[in-house]
C-alpha cells in the first residue's frame, strides 16, 4: 500500500476547520443514531416479536440502500462541483427519520425509518469523504480521516451511554428514549448548515460550466483503486452488523437496561484508536495497520464463537472496536489517494456501494446462521471471511503511490 512522505523536522500544520466541523456534525448525528441503534435489535426482537434473521435483513437492506445512494451522491457532487448541498440534505433526512422509530408498532415502519435514515447517510457519505480530501493536504489525510472517524465514533460512544442513562430516567420506556434521541440529530443539521464550507476552489468555480462526468470515466480509475475496492469488499463480508454483538451480549446474560454498554465499549475502543491509526498511516504506511485490524477481527469472532460468558463477549466487543479503528479510516485514505479529484466523489460512491452490498450479504447470512445453527456458526463464518481478507492482503502487490490533486 502507499506511503505518504512526512517531515520529522517541523510540526504538522493544523487540520482545516471544515474537517473539524464535519467531525463535530458526525459526533452529534452518531450520538442520536446510536442511542436508538443500541436498543433497536432488542426492541425488534422483544417488543415487536421479530426474528434474528429479520433483524439481519433490516440492517442489511438499510446499509445496502445507503451504499447505492452513495454512488449517485458522489457522482452528483463531482458533476456539480459542490459537496455541501448533498451533505446538508443527507443529515436533514437522517434527522427526519428519527421520530419514526418511537412511532413504530411493527417491523415494517422500522424498516422504512432505517431506509430513510440510510438514504440520508448515503447522500452525505461520499460527498463528505470527498470534501475532506478536497480541503486536506495529501500528507495529512490519514490524520484528517482518523480525526473525523474518532469524533464520529465518540458520538457512537456517547449515544449508548445516553441510552443507558435515559432508560434509567424513564423506567425502561424505549419509545421515550427514541424521542429524546431526536434532539442531537436536529443540532447536527444546524451545525453542518452553518459551519461546513465547500472547498474554496470548487465554490468559486460552481457558477462556471463544468464538463459532464460519464460513468465510463470510472474506467479510468487505475488497478490500485480497484484493488482497494476488492479488499474493502472482502473486509466487509467479515464484518456484519453490530446488531449481532448486542444480541450476543444479551444471550450471554446482559440485561436489557445495559444492552447499550455493548456499543459503549466497542466505540470507546474505536474512538480512542482511530486518530492514532490515521497518524501511523501517514507516517508508516497502511499494510501493517490493515493486517493488525484483520487479526483483531478474527480474534473477536473466535472469542464470540468459543465462549458463552459475558466477559468473553466483552473481550470480543473490544477487539471488534479495535478492528474498526485500524481499518476504516485507512481504507478511506487509500480511496482518496487512488482517485483523481474530478472523480473523487464517484470513487467513494462506488467503493461504498460494493461494500454495502457485501454488508447486506454478510448480515443476512449472519442472521440465517444464527437462527438455524446458533450464534457460534455466525462468528465462525465471520472469522473465515476475515482469514480470506488477510490472504488477499498478503497476495495483493503493494499499490504504487498515485498522483492526486491536493
Amino acid at each position: 500500500m502507499s506511503r505518504a512522505p512526512t517531515s520529522a523536522a517541523s510540526p504538522a500544520p493544523p487540520l482545516p476547520r471544515t474537517v473539524w466541523a464535519l467531525g463535530v456534525v458526525s459526533l452529534l448525528m452518531d450520538a442520536s443514531s446510536e442511542t436508538i441503534h443500541a436498543l433497536l435489535p432488542l426492541f425488534l426482537t422483544t417488543t415487536l416479536g421479530a426474528s434474528v434473521a429479520l433483524v439481519g435483513i433490516i440492517d442489511g437492506v438499510a446499509e445496502a440502500t445507503a451504499a447505492i445512494v452513495k454512488v449517485f451522491s458522489g457522482y452528483l457532487s463531482d458533476r456539480l462541483g459542490r459537496r455541501k448541498p448533498l451533505i446538508v440534505l443527507g443529515y436533514g433526512l437522517g434527522a427526519v427519520a428519527k421520530p419514526l422509530f418511537p412511532l413504530a408498532h411493527g417491523a415494517l415502519l422500522i424498516l422504512e425509518a432505517r431506509l430513510l435514515d440510510r438514504i440520508g447517510k448515503g447522500l452525505r457519505g461520499a460527498p463528505r469523504d470527498a470534501l475532506i480530501a478536497d480541503v486536506t493536504p495529501l500528507a495529512q489525510r490519514g490524520r484528517a480521516y482518523g480525526l473525523r472517524q474518532a469524533l464520529d465514533t465518540t458520538g457512537a460512544f456517547i449515544g449508548p451511554l445516553l441510552a443507558i442513562a435515559l432508560l434509567q430516567l424513564v423506567t425502561d420506556d424505549l419509545r421515550m428514549v427514541f424521542w429524546l434521541a431526536v434532539i442531537p440529530a436536529v443540532l447536527a443539521v444546524g451545525c453542518v448548515f452553518f459551519w461546513v464550507e465547500d472547498h474554496a476552489a470548487d465554490a468559486a468555480a460552481s457558477t462556471a460550466p463544468r464538463p459532464p462526468i460519464c460513468w465510463r470515466d470510472l474506467g479510468t480509475l487505475d488497478s490500485a483503486y480497484w484493488g482497494v475496492v476488492a479488499l474493502g469488499v472482502v473486509f466487509t463480508l467479515a464484518r456484519f452488523s453490530e446488531a449481532f454483538l448486542i444480541l450476543k451480549a444479551n444471550a450471554s446474560g446482559l440485561a436489557l437496561a445495559w444492552a447499550p454498554l455493548v456499543l459503549v465499549v466497542m466505540n470507546g475502543v474505536y474512538a480512542t484508536a482511530a486518530y492514532p491509526a490515521g497518524v501511523i498511516a501517514d507516517r508508516a504506511g497502511t499494510r501493517g495497520l490493515l493486517l493488525c485490524g484483520l487479526a483483531a477481527l478474527i480474534a473477536a469472532d473466535s472469542v464470540f464463537a468459543a465462549t458463552a460468558s459475558l466477559i468473553g463477549a466483552f473481550i470480543g466487543i473490544a477487539l471488534w472496536g479495535l478492528h474498526m479503528a485500524l481499518t476504516q479510516g485507512v481504507l478511506a485514505k487509500l480511496i482518496a489517494e487512488h482517485a483523481p479529484m474530478a472523480l473523487r466523489g464517484s470513487a467513494f460512491g462506488v467503493f461504498n456501494l460494493l461494500c454495502g452490498v457485501a454488508l447486506l450479504v454478510a448480515s443476512v447470512l449472519a442472521g440465517v446462521l444464527w437462527d438455524f445453527y446458533g450464534p457460534p456458526a455466525t462468528f465462525v463464518a465471520g472469522a473465515g471471511f476475515g482469514a480470506l481478507a488477510a490472504l488477499l492482503l498478503f497476495v495483493q502487490r503493494a499499490a504504487p503511490a498515485t498522483a492526486v490533486t491536493a
